[in-house]
Formats: C-alpha cells, structure tokens, sequence
C-alpha cells in the first residue's frame, strides 16, 4: 500500500470544507421603494436626461429602444484617506518606494512613485430605466485613493435621492395614472 503525500492529503480534507453560498449576490442594501415610481411622459427619457445633466453628470450610455440611460459624474475627495491603507508601514496613503514583484519567467518588475499628483476620486453611476409609464433608478458610488484603486464601493439608490429626482421631472399625465405629485 501507498502512503498519500502529506500536502495531497491537505488538499483533500481543505476541499472537503468548501461551502457553496446559500443565495446568489444581490445589491445590499436593497433600492428603496421610491426609485421605482409612475411617470408616463412620452419623452420620459429625454426629462430624465435633462435632470442628470443639469445635476452635473455625464450621459455614458443609452438605448432609447429598451428605455435605458446610464450617466455618471466624479468629484476629487481632497483629504480622503482609506483606513485600511497601511500595506507599507510607512503610514497611511503614503507609498514611498512605489513596488517591485518577480514575473513568471525570471524576470524582475520594479516600480517607483508616491502617487502625489493623484487625488482620490469619487464616481456617481447613474441608470435609469423607463418602461410602462414607470421609472426605476439605480445608483451606486465607487471610491478610489490616490493611486487609483477601488477602495469602496456601494449602492446608494436611496430614498432623498429619489424623491429628488422625482420632484425635478416635469409633471406629467395620464389618464391612466392620474396626475404625479
């Protein structure tokens, strides 16, 4: 009889620990209930436009057949610093030496630089979806450091800026619907 290696006997037992997750990933938190409001507008998506540009973003993407427009602005984060950036041990958001890292084939990478110059940054995503006289907007906020990492990122399509964007479309009506306050 065989002796099994002590590290395939690891890998064994390591895989036998695995735990399949319970629901698939979903937006957390969820969107509150007044991003997906009534509002039967024949050109609800070029008002929706005109509210975003005027806020300052950016249209990135649309398709007016599916009813979807999808903007974004970004803001620096002067002062920002990120809690878990300690990597180096020279203290936080301060990189002093840049990095260095072994390629696979032998080869050796070395990369200098502190990242002064950059400044962390905030990027705004907007989308809205239009379909069936309704509106259903999404939002979400990533924010990276100063040497351009995603540090944070998560859902904000919360109540105030619903409700914002929701007073700042023009009224509209339908029979169907009644009018929009």
């Amino acid at each position: 009889m065989k002796s099994i290696p002590l590290t395939l006997a690891c890998a064994v037992l390591l895989a036998g620990c695995q735990v399949t997750p319970d629901r698939l990933p979903q937006a957390e938190p969820l969107p509150a209930a007044s991003c997906h409001f009534p509002y039967a507008a024949d050109d609800a998506l070029k008002h929706s436009v005109d509210v975003l540009t005027e806020w300052g973003f950016k249209l990135d993407n649309s398709d007016t057949a599916l009813g979807l427009v999808s903007a974004s602005r970004a803001r620096e984060l002067h002062g920002y610093y990120d809690p878990y950036d300690n990597a180096y041990g020279y203290g936080r958001g301060f990189r002093l030496f840049g990095g260095y890292g072994v390629a696979r084939h032998g080869g050796i990478g070395v990369g200098f630089g502190t990242g002064i110059g950059q400044i962390p940054t905030e990027v705004e995503r907007v989308s809205i979806l239009a379909s069936d006289d309704y509106l259903r907007i999404t939002r979400d906020i990533r924010r990276f450091d100063h040497l351009g990492d995603m540090r944070e990122s998560y859902t904000a399509s919360n109540d105030d800026f619903c409700q914002r964007f929701a007073q700042a479309l023009p009224r509209a009506t339908n029979p169907n619907l009644g009018e929009r306050r």
